[in-house]
């Protein structure tokens, strides 16, 4: 049975913010393999031990010990769990970062919350484990309490944890190629998110950024390791199996969709990039 966007955690939309033991979730859920599903929200796995693996838009990676894991809001996900993993599943709004007097930039400016494919764990050495799991148990104490302003202690923690996680990451030396790109890099996901099912080659959005395509790819793969194209592409994937996952259309239904002239195209297009065809990944 094909489940559709308006029944996944339709009761979740108000989460400003939540905190649990991975390993309390696996006991209420009685090791039963959650079903990929997506949040409005932000979550965020800290894995102190786990054996298993962790689907992110359809994507495998490894789920084992000292990893966090950032899932942005819409991405779907399911973790499959091969013994009871412990750790802290976190999950909070855009309203929770606006009422704590966190600038959604801030998340923005982070190298954390990437998307469409591209959102391997950050493996963290024991020592550096330790103060995350220091931070993410103060705001379980905090969430679980009832003291004046716990919020504004979780906000205040949740930054400083986020912030040392971001600190962890590999990033480019050069900071005046940060500074320049990030800019070009916002601007560019924003257009693709908005016209990915119209655009596919990247000449257009590097006249919409006023760049040239060259300038926009070398940008890109600095900052995320794939090219302009590759972006633009993983977003239309990604689009595609979500469809092809949640929803009813018709393969042809979904590649007029996705902005495909002839479905044949889509198909073609859809095996070159995962190896499956659209029905052979609807039904598998």
């Amino acid at each position: 049975m094909i489940k559709s966007y308006e029944t996944v955690n339709r009761n979740e939309d108000s989460v400003t913010f939540g905190i649990s033991r991975m390993e309390e979730i696996y006991e209420k859920h009685q090791g039963k393999v959650d079903e990929p599903h997506r949040h409005n929200f932000y979550t965020v796995l800290l894995v102190k031990t786990a054996k298993g693996k962790h689907l992110i838009d359809f994507k495998e990676f490894e789920l084992r010990a000292n990893q966090v894991f950032f899932i942005s809001p819409g991405q779907v996900h399911q973790v499959v769990e091969g013994e009871m993993s412990v750790g802290y599943s976190m999950v909070f709004s855009a309203d929770f970062l606006v009422q704590n007097n966190i600038p959604l930039r801030f998340i923005e400016d982070l190298h954390l919350f990437n998307d469409y494919g591209n959102t391997p764990p950050l493996n963290i050495e024991i020592d550096k484990m330790a103060s995350l799991t220091d931070l993410a148990e103060q705001m379980l104490s905090y969430y679980l309490g009832s003291d004046n302003y716990k919020y504004r202690a979780i906000g205040a923690l949740l930054s400083l944890f986020l912030i040392q996680c971001n600190n962890l990451c590999d990033q480019p030396n050069n900071l005046q190629i940060v500074e320049a790109g990030n800019a070009i890099l916002k601007e560019f996901k924003v257009l693709v998110d908005s016209h990915f099912t119209k655009w596919h080659a990247t000449n257009k959005y590097a006249d919409l950024l006023h760049i040239t395509p060259d300038h926009l790819n070398r940008t890109v793969k600095n900052l995320m390791g794939k090219t302009a194209k590759e972006y633009i592409q993983s977003r239309i994937i990604v689009g595609a199996k979500r469809m092809l996952y949640f929803s009813d259309s018709s393969i042809k239904e979904i590649a007029f969709e996705l902005g495909f002239q002839e479905p044949s195209n889509f198909n073609a297009f859809f095996k070159k990039c995962t190896g499956l065809s659209p029905g052979e990944f609807r039904n598998k």
